[in-house]
C-alpha cells in the first residue's frame, strides 16, 4: 500500500502539504493542522458548524474532500482575526454575546464573514435564508440574526489573523 498523495492547500495564509487518504478537509483542518475553530457537527454538510472559507466563499468542510481544496486558499475562524484586532464580525457577535453554548457560531460567523467581504446588505428576510443551513441546537436563531445584522452593518470583509474568539469560545 502507497503513501497517501500530499495536497498543497493554503491555509489561513501559509502553504501547507497535507496527507490525502481520502478524507474530508474537517479531518484534515482539526487533526492535521490542530485548527479547532472549525467545529465537527453532523458529518454530512447539514449543520454549518464546519463552515469554513474556500477561495472566499462559505464552505461546509465535513463533506468537502481534502483533494478538493488542493492549491485553493481556505480560511478558518482562526484566520479572520486576533485576539487584539477581532474580524468586525468577531467583534460584533463578542459584543452582543448572542451565542448560548457557542457550538455553532464559528460556522455562523464565517457564513457572515463571507456576506460583508462580498458587500451585502440582506434584509432580515434574506439574511435568515443565508444562515439557514446553520443549526443552532440553543434556540438562539433570533439573537444570532442581530449579531449578524449589527456585523454587516460594522462592515468589514478582510481575512487574516489568527484566533477570531479571542480565546473565548472555546475549541
Amino acid at each position: 500500500m502507497s503513501e497517501p498523495a500530499p495536497v498543497s492547500v493554503e491555509v489561513n495564509g501559509d502553504r501547507h502539504l497535507l496527507a490525502d487518504d481520502g478524507g474530508m478537509l474537517l479531518t484534515a483542518l482539526r487533526d492535521e493542522l490542530g485548527l479547532r475553530g472549525t467545529r465537527a457537527g453532523c458529518g454530512v454538510g447539514e449543520c454549518g458548524a464546519c463552515t469554513v472559507h474556500v477561495d472566499g466563499r462559505p464552505t461546509t468542510s465535513c463533506d468537502t474532500p481534502l483533494a478538493a481544496v488542493a492549491d485553493r486558499r481556505v480560511t478558518t475562524p482562526e484566520g479572520l482575526g486576533t485576539p487584539d484586532a477581532p474580524h468586525a464580525v468577531q467583534e460584533a457577535f463578542l459584543s452582543l454575546q448572542a451565542a448560548q453554548c457557542g457550538y455553532c457560531v464559528n460556522g455562523v460567523i464565517m457564513t457572515v464573514a463571507a456576506l460583508a467581504a462580498e458587500g451585502a446588505e440582506p434584509d432580515d428576510a434574506e439574511l435568515a435564508a443565508a444562515l439557514d443551513a446553520h443549526l443552532c441546537r440553543c434556540g438562539t436563531h433570533p439573537r444570532l440574526l442581530q449579531d449578524a445584522q449589527q456585523a454587516l452593518q460594522a462592515g468589514g470583509g478582510e481575512e487574516g489573523g489568527a484566533d477570531p474568539t479571542g480565546g473565548r469560545a472555546g475549541g
